[in-house]
């Protein structure tokens, strides 16, 4: 007899091909069979007029500290994700020299926009080694499975202190150190090393992400240290300037190691068409044998405007910063006065002097939007605050104002970046074809108070297969495909991402018609009471992980049969979970 069968569903089984009718049996966490008319079973699914697909494999994520103290990973959980691997773009918590501990928050605090607060009083410290990291968070129940990467700008501090921090150049004894590290935490279980070169990418306190300016050397020499290991992503955060010498020592350590490097692919506001070059050097790259992989997001990082969130564009007003530091509820009464909107609206900043990274962003209003319920990710031009602020004969202040004062104070302004520089999809829906890409970038766990990406698996299914009107759908088994078991296997987790006998029984079932994503929300669930934006989701019936019903109707069941995934996972036997 089975554990459980699941009857008469709508199966996409994460391989690409076509869905069918099927049903499927588990036992012992596995699955044992697939087809119709199955044996019978402790527990019987009726999953008709349902999809049945494998649970979603979210490879860019941060919970590093979250994995501290949150069983369930949320968001993460809440859209069907059954795996994470975190410790992406060179940020994480090992290894740690005790006493630094607070630099590291303080690093993860500036690069990901996660509370320091929440971090210190969640994070139990009890490890100093990548190894004993793994092991520490190893013996925390949790919902879902979990990876990790090893993070370079821990191992550079770790080894050089405030050089390695202040990104002085790398010795020959440094760098041959933090490869021994790396190695080390591969031989424990990590399933990659990430870095950052992205100017972007800074601690709290403004200096660049240790690494950013790494030389080839330094990087080279722990991709050789990966290769000795015998696997692994190379993973990299990048602005890619210089374009070729940032891609040429990525080649260089795919074609010595024939480990999987793996950069973000976007679409760059300032180089609308780079994109295309990038894409065309992979495919030269993988001609030559290389292993180059674009990692591209499934929508723009969307940046979420709210008198909420770390950041809007009336934050740097003077008669705004009278107000800002109120709970939401008087700030809200306070602004709703005519003599305070007027003094914000009237009286704009000077910028002169900040970064003009930052200061375009809060008056780009070409590119901004009324997020809406339902959500618009993909809106025309037309709907721009500039275009519809011009065609009701206000500012677009006035109209942003307005925006952000709906639903008493939590209307929301959003503004895309990194992939919407033609005003659709279409480049992000050709990145997302490329046969060499994978899909990620989601950052679930990261960016608390201005992005909430984590819903990126499910906005798949609801916009790419589903509801997009501003252009060409993509088949949904393909994107089952690239979500599950094409991630899977690029992260060497070949016993999942694919519904088929012997593989792990980690399952969603899903209401496809009823598939709902609900505006973000501001929620302070955090340590210390810390913010973070969260979206709610409706019309995953059940997700299934290690054979164990952990969510059900959007509720969680209790069950906690995830685990850490320690190094690569070979491809089950059928004949191990017979019935």
């Amino acid at each position: 007899m089975y554990d459980m069968v699941i009857r008469n569903g709508r199966v996409i089984d994460g391989s690409g091909s076509p869905a069918q009718v099927a049903d499927i049996a588990l036992k012992k966490g596995r699955i044992a069979e697939v087809g119709m008319g199955l044996g019978p079973a402790e527990k019987d699914i009726d999953a008709k007029g349902l999809l049945v697909t494998p649970g979603w494999v979210d490879v860019h994520t941060h919970y590093d500290g979250q994995v501290s103290w949150d069983p369930a990973l949320t968001p993460s959980s809440w859209n069907g994700v059954t795996t994470v691997v975190m410790g992406n773009c060179g940020v994480g918590f090992a290894p740690v020299t005790p006493g630094r501990e607070a630099y590291l928050i303080q690093l993860m605090e500036g690069v990901e926009d996660i509370p320091g607060a929440a971090l210190a009083e969640g994070i139990q410290w009890n490890w100093e080694t990548f190894p004993e990291y793994l092991d520490a968070i190893e013996g925390i129940p949790h919902t879902i499975d979990f990876a990790a990467q090893v993070p370079h700008g821990a191992v550079r501090t770790y080894v050089m202190g405030e050089r390695g921090a202040n990104n002085e150049k790398a010795s020959e004894d440094d760098v041959a150190a933090m490869a021994a590290i790396v190695k080390e935490g591969l031989k424990a279980g990590a399933l990659g090393f990430s870095t950052t070169r992205t100017i972007l990418h800074r601690a709290k306190d403004g200096e660049l992400a240790p690494g950013t300016t790494a030389d080839r050397e330094e990087l080279i020499g722990i991709g050789r240290s990966m290769g000795e290991v015998g696997h692994g992503v190379f993973e990299v955060a990048s602005d890619l300037a210089p374009e070729e010498g940032e891609l040429e020592w990525m080649r260089q350590i795919g074609r010595e190691t024939g480990l999987p490097v793996t950069f973000a692919c976007l679409q760059n506001n300032e180089d609308p068409a780079q994109w295309k070059r990038l894409l065309s050097a992979v495919e030269a790259d993988r001609a030559e044998g290389g292993t180059l992989t674009p990692q591209v997001a499934q929508r723009p990082a969307g940046v979420l405007f709210s008198w909420e969130s770390s950041g809007h564009p009336f934050i740097l007003h003077a008669a705004y910063q009278q107000v800002a530091h109120l709970p939401l509820a008087e700030r809200f009464a306070a602004l709703s006065e005519a003599g305070l909107r007027r003094d914000i609206l009237d009286n704009p900043p000077d910028l002169s002097g900040l970064p003009a990274v930052f200061t375009t962003s809060l008056t780009a209003w070409d590119n901004m939007f009324p997020l809406g319920n339902p959500i618009d990710y993909e809106p025309a031009p037309e709907k721009s605050i500039r275009a519809q602020a011009a065609a009701r004969g206000c500012s677009p202040e006035s109209m942003a104002y307005d925006i952000m004062m709906e639903r008493k104070g939590r209307g929301i302004i959003y503004m895309p970046l990194l992939g919407y520089a033609d005003g659709n999809f279409e480049p992000l829906r050709e990145m997302m074809l490329h046969p060499n890409a994978v899909f990620g970038l989601s950052d679930g766990g990261a960016h608390c108070g201005l992005i909430c990406d984590a819903s990126m698996p499910t906005y798949l299914l609801t916009h790419w297969a589903r509801d997009r009107s501003r252009g060409k759908r993509i088949p949904i088994e393909q994107l089952v495909h690239c979500q599950t078991r094409r991630n899977a296997e690029f992260y060497g987790m070949y016993d999942r991402g694919l519904l088929a006998p012997g593989m792990k029984a980690d399952i969603n079932i899903i209401d496809f018609d009823g598939l709902t994503i609900h505006p973000p929300e501001m929620v302070y669930d955090l340590p210390a009471d810390a913010r973070r934006l969260v979206q709610r989701v409706d019309g995953y019936k059940m997700t299934i992980c290690n054979g164990q019903i952990i969510r059900e109707d959007g509720k969680d069941t209790g069950a906690m049969p995830g685990r850490l995934v320690r190094g690569p996972q070979a491809e089950p036997r059928q004949a191990a979970v017979a019935s």
